[in-house]
């Protein structure tokens, strides 16, 4: 059986836009349950916020997203990074353009010094992406 690690990102009540916003981007199989549909016991306000919500890529990338009830303390983006790497180049460079759009790049995506291409941005909704691209 494989082990896989994934990121899950808690958001305060913005879980579904991110999750739309990554699907388009990452495309694949969405799915979504909120705290009302689950029954959980949370304010009657928050019963439309994500409990839980997954993408599944194509390429078989996993990335799960939640929205912290209010009772509950966040602290958006300080510790969540989220690491896409492998050989493909085209298809990683696909999801670094579609990260940019009101994304802080950190460092561009360019040949780093160990030989891969390598960039780190922060997305609008203030999560940290690394992009590495292997060197053939």
């Amino acid at each position: 059986m494989t082990v896989s690690l994934n990121p899950y990102i808690n958001f305060r009540g913005e879980g579904r836009a991110a999750l739309e916003f990554y699907h388009g981007i990452l495309g694949g199989e969405l799915t979504i349950s909120t705290f009302g549909e689950a029954g959980m016991p949370v304010d009657p306000a928050d019963a439309d916020l994500i409990m839980h919500g997954m993408i599944v890529s194509p390429s078989g990338l996993t990335l799960m997203v939640s929205d912290t009830p209010s009772y509950m303390e966040l602290t958006v983006g300080d510790n969540v990074s989220v690491s896409l790497s492998g050989p493909d180049e085209a298809e990683l460079r696909g999801y670094w353009e579609g990260l940019l759009p009101g994304a802080t790049v950190q460092a561009p995506l360019e040949t780093a010094p160990w030989g891969d291409t390598f960039g780190m941005l922060v997305d609008s909704f203030g999560i940290g992406w690394l992009v590495n691209i292997t060197a053939n």
